[in-house]
């Protein structure tokens, strides 16, 4: 069987086009690739998984019908910190910023991946304030790499 997360953009949507596999099946492989890294790269200061499962849900059923919503319809992406998502916090890899607050506004590429019907599945980690070119904060900590976890 193939791996769903090793598959690109282009062939999770081929593969959704000819109902080899479906957005819920990548979401799911995905989600459980994400909860098994985390403890050693610390890619993810949050996960939305039930959110994404139902995304993915409603994606596969607009294939089902022949009627993606756009060019990234179930493919499933995560959103850096540093970018506002609607429905949850983005703390911008500080302390200094509370988790209180509407949190009803989407940055321009988020809304974008949403219209094109991408499956958020969360955010991943970003250094304080994006101020520089290495993920480490005071609030998630180290990032390390996935090719060389020795380096951030």
């Amino acid at each position: 069987m193939t791996d769903l997360t090793e598959l690109t953009a282009v062939q999770l949507l081929d593969g959704y086009r000819k109902g080899e596999f479906s957005p819920v099946d990548a979401t799911r492989a995905t989600l459980e690739r994400a909860e098994r890294i985390q403890p050693e790269f610390n890619a993810f200061v949050r996960l939305t998984a039930d959110e994404a499962l139902a995304q993915a849900g409603e994606s596969a059923e607009r294939w089902r019908r022949g009627e993606p919503a756009g060019l990234l319809d179930g493919v499933p992406v995560t959103v850096k910190d540093i970018l506002l998502m609607r429905g949850g916090p983005t703390l911008k890899g500080s302390k200094t910023i509370s988790e209180k607050g509407s949190w009803d506004e989407d940055a321009p590429s988020v809304a974008r991946l949403r219209a094109h019907g991408a499956v958020l599945l969360g955010k991943t980690t970003t250094p304080e304030f994006g101020w520089k070119g290495v993920t480490d904060s005071p609030l998630s900590g180290v990032t390390r790499n996935p090719y060389d976890p020795t380096r951030t």
